[in-house]
């Protein structure tokens, strides 16, 4: 069945599939600790569900086996040296800069879709059975299931990693109560190697295998909807959705594979746009620009509170008269929240080009 199971969801532009048992007793610990430290931020539904995303037969009654997945998501387009063009694009603060995996399609709506085709195409074989897809969506211990199930090893940065893929991969899971055979896992490869806690700008990753969301830049710009830690403002950079220094450091990433689907080729308008570009949208622009896309779902003024922190980055490096104006313009028909830190950036105009604050990477071999 397994050999099947993989030819169909090859043809469905999967790049792994294994199967994972559902006893994850031994992950409780560790997951009680993260939540009790409130490393989980302003993200409270997932102290709600607790226990019960180490626990897939409570989630889903009747669940004996957990089907992952795994689905590449480097555009077809990108070229080799892609590590390097991204730093680049840090290094430059007037450049905006959104993580790699929402430049494309929303890969939610990719991978659900999908999986239940899957399902489906299983349920052709076997007849029908009880099943859940999963795509980030739910209380569900994604990387756990897949280091059990061989799609990878969790890595020092707490993603998913694999030998012949590195970590530009999306997730995805669907319970099942049939007793499909399990694959093995595989063997951690990460070393001595700590390339990815010491490139954090925010010193996110406080320990080996533990992440502190509170400080993950992904986390600020995308989860939390509250003003952004004035501590933590200037390591952003121009980082306005998302961060992928973790990943372009790591050296694994030099094997990350090209997706073969069309889903997620980078868009017109969130690659190579400058900051300025960005500001300009109206909600209407930000909403048509983003149709189908996963940034979307912050909405338009965590989008502007994003752009005022990189603004005011950026005002700091260049002292661009054009930036302040551009501020001082958008000030009093902002919101509070984005009115707060564009008084911030504009603030950041007292600084100068020496001050700019270094990109992890830019002179360390980030283009590993």
């Amino acid at each position: 069945m397994l050999p099947q199971l993989r030819e169909w969801a090859a043809a469905l532009g999967f790049s792994q599939i294994g199967v994972a048992d559902v006893d994850l007793a031994s992950a409780e610990p560790g997951l009680l600790q993260w939540l009790d430290n409130g490393f989980h931020g302003a993200m409270d539904y997932m102290a709600v569900h607790g226990l019960k995303r180490a626990r897939p037969a409570e989630l889903v009654p009747g669940t004996v086996r957990v089907i992952t997945a795994r689905m590449d998501y480097l555009p077809r387009h990108r070229e080799g040296g892609w590590q390097a063009v991204e730093w680049d694009r840090l290094a430059d603060p007037l450049r905006a800069t959104v993580s790699v995996y929402a430049r494309g399609r929303d890969y939610h709506k990719v991978l659900r879709s999908r999986l239940q085709k899957l399902a489906d195409r299983l349920a052709e074989e076997v007849g029908p059975f009880g099943h859940r897809v999963f795509t980030d969506s739910a209380p569900v211990l994604e990387v756990e299931l897949a280091a059990r199930s061989g799609i990878g090893w969790r890595g020092k940065h707490t993603l998913a990693l694999h030998r012949e893929g590195g970590s530009m991969f999306f997730l995805g899971e669907i319970y099942v109560d049939l007793p499909l055979p399990t694959t093995a896992p595989v063997q951690a490869h990460c070393g001595t190697c700590s390339a990815c806690i010491d490139v954090c700008p925010t010193q996110a990753i406080v320990a080996p295998y533990r992440l502190d969301a509170r400080r993950c830049i992904s986390y600020l710009t995308i989860e939390d909807g509250g003003p952004i830690p004035v501590e933590l403002r200037a390591a952003m950079g121009n980082r306005i959705y998302g961060c992928d220094d973790c990943q372009l450091v790591c050296p694994w990433n030099k094997y990350a594979r090209r997706s073969a689907l069309p889903d997620f080729d980078e868009r017109t308008g969130l690659v190579d746009a400058q900051l300025l570009q960005l500001w300009a949208w109206t909600e209407a622009d930000f909403l048509h620009f983003t149709e189908g896309s996963a940034i979307r779902r912050i909405g338009h003024e965590r989008w502007q509170r994003n752009l005022a922190v990189a603004l005011g980055n950026a005002l700091r490096a260049s002292g661009s008269a054009q930036i302040e104006a551009a501020l001082r313009a958008t000030r009093e028909t902002a919101t509070s929240l984005v009115r707060e830190h564009i008084d911030w950036a504009l603030a950041q105009r007292q600084g100068s080009a020496s001050q700019r604050m270094p990109v992890p990477g830019e002179s360390s071999g980030g283009s590993s």
